[in-house]
């Protein structure tokens, strides 16, 4: 009789299915043109040419023209090598959800497929999953074993903190990235006064939001007063959950929170997308690098 496979075994399985699903989907709909789920927008100097009517001044390479011999143009070409950043969030905020479904369970196979998808296409991967501190960081790296290594200690993480800081998260990816780097921020967002660190990583570097979202946190059942225990301050309270002022201020809590993160990304054109965790994500993320690739990155 066949031995019952491990538990690592059975998600590896799991992640390996998804990402066969995005892979296949991505490539039919680009018509043959997909080249990679982590397309960027990372360019790098190749050569001058002599300017050309239409040419933007701006990519005038003044230091060559400078010479007498004409004018001339910068030339760039696409990094040859991506390299890509996960950061996720994983405060006690993320243990919201039905079981399994969890932002943290749907966060964690988002990286898990993610990962499979780097090895498969040679490119660099890292992950930084922090609270309001640094959980776990690995340095991006290419290959099968890598990928492997990353899926088991993500979800093999007991956070040391419950606390959120998406800020502090930020700014902990910034000090670590050398070079301009595709980033996804995976979080739910229930935080605040992060708006410039978003800012700066979105000037920086390709950056993609992913906002999890549980349908709990948007209509509370009514039923009547009861404990709530919130998960990161550890504090009880009671409410009455059945008031409609109380389910009025919860709805426009949450309605706000996700206004709140998307003005930002349209803002700073950067790339975003709410999931929630009663849904199948791989459609949502066929669709978003459909969109990267066709635009060619971020604008």
């Amino acid at each position: 009789m066949k031995p019952a496979d491990s538990p690592f075994q059975q998600l590896v399985r799991k992640l390996r299915q998804m990402e066969i699903r995005i892979l296949k989907a991505v490539d039919a709909q680009l018509q043959g043109d997909f080249h990679s789920v982590f397309k960027g927008t990372g360019l790098e100097f190749d050569d001058v040419r002599l300017y050309q009517y239409g040419d933007e001044v701006r990519a005038i390479d003044w230091a060559v023209s400078s010479k007498g011999h004409g004018t001339f143009v910068k030339t760039y070409k696409e990094e040859r090598e991506q390299q890509v950043l996960l950061l996720l969030d994983v405060s006690a905020s993320q243990q919201v959800g039905a079981v399994n479904r969890r932002k943290i369970d749907v966060g964690r196979e988002i990286c898990g497929v993610l990962a499979l998808a780097a090895a498969r296409q040679d490119a660099q991967l890292g992950i930084l999953a922090f609270s309001d501190q640094k959980e776990f960081y690995l340095a991006p790296g290419k290959g099968t074993r890598h990928a492997y290594a990353l899926i088991k200690r993500l979800f093999e993480l007991e956070p040391r903190s419950r606390q959120t800081g998406v800020a502090a998260g930020i700014k902990q990816a910034l000090g670590l990235l050398k070079r301009r780097t595709i980033v996804l921020l995976i979080s739910d967002f229930i935080d605040a006064d992060y708006e410039r660190e978003l800012t700066m990583l979105a000037r920086k570097h390709d950056l993609v939001v992913l906002q999890l979202l549980d349908q709990r946190e948007r209509e509370f059942p009514p039923l009547g007063i009861i404990p709530l225990h919130d998960q990161e301050s550890g504090r009880t309270v009671w409410v009455n959950t059945s008031s409609e002022a109380f389910r009025a201020r919860y709805r426009a809590t949450y309605e706000q929170n996700r206004e709140q993160i998307g003005q930002i990304c349209r803002r700073h054109r950067t790339e975003y997308l709410s999931i929630a965790t009663d849904t199948d994500f791989v459609p949502q993320l066929v669709n978003l690098f459909r969109r990267r690739n066709q635009r060619g990155g971020r604008g």
